[in-house]
């Protein structure tokens, strides 16, 4: 009967064995099927956000996504690998199953290499992907190894690439804004309404100096160009079209000879060593691309010294079929703009966005670099920068946001006309103004013993009355603050710079998801805003304060001097406080005009020649001109005198933009929180979220000297305090164990 009991026990258990397997097992089935991960990070790291999603989910081709890695990498890039592989499969399944990824184990030419690897390689140069330099520690040595860390998109007939992923940092952002972009590209050429023109500009007068040149390829260059274009038309949908331009044979191809005129050759009378003479003459070899009015250029000659027989001399040559394939590949975006447009106002003394010579000319002219240069590179990559100039045009009705920085000339009221009706059509204007013009000394000034230190005189263009009818004004100071950058030289002597305050994260606004990755800000010459309570209440205006000074900032008032050792803190922190440095107004603005006459357009004063014209006759052409402008203005639409919703951002200092607080990638708070706004500015929040999804810069949280003094204690002495008391715990349990164990036994023995 044991037995019998005994054999059902062991049946039983072997049941209970098999059914866990099996549930195991369905468990694990069902979990293919229904995957899902729990993503604990406080921004989202490891999973798609919105905008990713709302992008992968919009394909309607199939996008393959074939991504070049190099095994076994040392840290941290093997953790790049690792985030990768999630990162697609995250892609891949909100798809809606459009994506399709592979990784290709692609070695690096050192060492062993089998046929897959190197067919692999093959592959990644095909596409542009070539090894970079990581380091590796080994054997306590630090060594240079080459390694494959490319992707390659190609969806429909295009082809994108991220030649190097380096880092985790801003990868997802750079694969869904490539998505984005492609498919925005597609779009964009299947409805061109004409095709693009790729110009081959040849004078057949460089054949004189063909020899003396000694151009390679020169004979087949038109051939080379044509397959070229044929290559780059199977990407682009057969949106080109190639023409061969001679502009010494077509005297209607004047309009090449001037925009062209730049690449050209000039050459006196020659003799070449086999006793013909070359008479002078003038050339053009270049070529560009055109569409609707607007082109690029490209010389196709390039000049470089060369060490003979005969000396130092300058060898002429044509640029290769890569620089030439590369130069059309890489414009067509901008010329079919792919991407929204952006306004920037170019007129009235603002700041330069762009040289316009290239930069072999800014060389020559000794021209430095746009001020703001790193700023529009940046812009570029998700918009179509549109300059305007409002003293000939007035604002396109593309635009959806303006960008007036830092003007310096007085504005007009047919100007501020343009402006105010611009954002009462709903739109969105970023204001970074200046509350004084810099004046510096000359040399000559200098020079007979007048001060070096600059002059501060306050700066009013007009736009201060726009602000005010929309509810805010600029101080006319700037700020001081002691928590600001501060200056150390080689001998680690500190000096604090009060005009450039450093806003730390406690006085930054986190409520929109565009400031939650900014953490910390650096300003510089800034002046404190006021908001007009009246206005902002009597409209209903909504005011978010982006950020502010710390509590022991200070205004300088009056006569301006920014010299360092100059500047001192008030007494005892006298008239100390936290200033508003930058507001985001959201809502329905009324007009400035509203009630007004709509301003006549001012008439540009020419000169004329004829000394003797009547000025009468001039009087009543001005004021017929004057008539016929007021018709043409009374005659199209009504002044719009409250908006229908709109943004408007205003922060004191044009500095912000400057090349040293921006940098050319892209990688400080600063551009963050720039490029952030701009998207929020034309209503693209969920790309400025996913830009700053990624922490780049966490500071820790201020403490007290208490705190701090407390913490370090706590390290020093606390935590051997606490092991000790942990020890004297465990010896009192272990003690009370064993008179415990003693009086059970002492018990057991009496009842024996």
């Amino acid at each position: 009967m044991k037995n019998k009991t005994q054999n059902n026990s062991n049946r039983a258990s072997y049941y209970k064995f098999a059914l866990y397997i099996a549930v195991f097992l369905l468990i694990n089935l069902v979990g293919v099927t229904l995957f899902f991960r729990i993503d604990l990070t406080k921004n989202g790291l490891y999973s798609l956000s919105d905008a990713s999603i709302d992008t992968i989910s919009k394909l309607e081709e199939p996008l393959t996504v074939n991504i070049f890695f190099t095994k076994n990498l040392p840290s941290p890039y093997n953790n790049v690998e690792r985030y990768l592989h999630d990162l697609i499969a995250e892609y891949e399944r909100y798809s809606k199953h459009h994506l399709s990824y592979r990784f290709y184990d692609v070695m690096a030419k050192e060492g062993d290499i089998s046929k897959e690897a190197e067919k692999n390689r093959k592959i990644a140069r095909s596409y542009g992907i070539y090894p970079v330099n990581v380091q590796k520690i080994e054997q306590d040595e630090a060594k240079i190894q080459k390694a494959y860390m490319g992707m390659v998109l190609i969806h429909g007939d295009l082809v994108e690439k991220i030649p190097a992923i380096t880092s985790t940092e801003d990868l997802e952002y750079k694969i869904t804004t490539t998505i984005k972009k492609m498919y925005n590209k597609i779009s964009a050429l299947v409805n061109l309404k004409e095709k693009i023109k790729v110009l081959l500009v040849n004078s057949s007068s460089i054949k004189n100096i063909d020899k003396i040149l000694k151009l390679k390829k020169y004979d087949t260059l038109e051939n080379n160009i044509r397959s070229i274009v044929d290559k780059v038309n199977l990407k682009t949908y057969g949106q080109l079209e190639f023409i061969y331009v001679d502009p010494t044979k077509d005297p209607q191809n004047g309009y090449i000879t001037k925009e062209y005129k730049k690449f050209g050759l000039k050459w006196p009378d020659i003799k070449t060593s086999e006793g013909t003479n070359v008479p002078a003459g003038e050339g053009i070899l270049a070529l560009g691309l055109e569409y609707s009015g607007k082109s690029f250029q490209k010389s196709l000659i390039t000049k470089s010294l060369s060490l003979s027989d005969k000396g130092i001399g300058e060898v002429y040559s044509i640029i290769d079929n890569k620089a030439i394939e590369s130069f059309i590949s890489d414009n067509i975006e901008n010329l079919i703009n792919i991407n929204e447009d952006i306004g920037y106002l170019s007129s009235h003394g603002t700041l330069k966005i762009k040289n316009n010579l290239p930069p072999q000319m800014q060389m020559m002219n000794n021209q430095q670099e746009a001020p703001i240069s790193n700023l529009y590179r940046l812009l570029q990559e998700n918009y179509n920068v549109k300059e305007i100039d409002l003293k000939k045009d007035p604002i396109p009705d593309s635009i959806d946001t303006l960008i007036i920085a830092g003007p310096k000339e007085n504005f007009s009221d047919y100007e501020l006309f343009q402006i105010d009706q611009f954002l009462m059509k709903g739109k969105s204007v970023a204001f970074f103004m200046d509350s004084f013009r810099e004046i510096r000394r000359n040399n000559r000034q200098q020079m007979f013993g007048y001060n070096q230190q600059p002059v501060y005189l306050p700066l009013k263009t007009g736009i201060e009355k726009l602000l005010k009818s929309y509810g805010i004004t600029i101080n006319s100071s700037y700020l001081m603050d002691e928590s600001c950058y501060i200056n150390r030289d080689r001998n680690n002597n500190e000096m604090p710079i009060y005009f450039a305050p450093v806003i730390k994260d406690e006085y930054i606004d986190h409520s929109k998801d565009f400031m939650r990755g900014v953490k910390q800000l650096v300003v510089i010459k800034i002046s404190p805003l006021q908001l007009l309570d009246t206005v902002i209440k009597k409209d209903n205006i909504k005011a978010l304060k982006l950020f502010s000074s710390s509590d022991k900032a200070w205004e300088m008032k009056g006569r301006i001097t920014l010299l360092p050792y100059m500047i001192k803190p008030p007494a005892a922190g006298k008239d100390e406080k936290s200033y508003p440095l930058a507001y985001l107004l959201n809502g329905n603005f009324n007009s400035y005009f509203a009630g007004k006459d709509i301003p006549e357009k001012p008439v540009e004063k020419k000169k004329n020649d004829d000394k003797k014209e009547n000025s009468k006759d001039k009087i009543s052409m001005e004021n017929s001109a004057k008539v016929t402008r007021r018709s043409e203005i009374s005659s199209g639409k009504d002044i719009i005198t409250r908006s229908r919703g709109g943004k408007i951002f205003v922060t004191a200092s044009s500095e912000l933009l400057k090349n040293n607080l921006i940098d050319e990638e892209g990688r400080s708070v600063n551009a963050l929180f720039f490029l952030n706004l701009m998207d929020s500015l034309n209503n693209r929040e969920n790309i400025a979220k996913l830009r700053g999804k990624k922490q780049r810069f966490n500071p820790l949280k201020e403490n007290s000297s208490f705190v701090k003094s407390f913490v370090k204690m706590l390290n020093i002495a606390g935590l051997p305090a606490l092991w000790i008391l942990f020890g004297v715990f465990v010896l009192f349990r272990r003690k009370k164990r064993r008179k415990t164990i003693q009086a059970i036994f002492k018990k057991a023995n009496r009842e024996v």
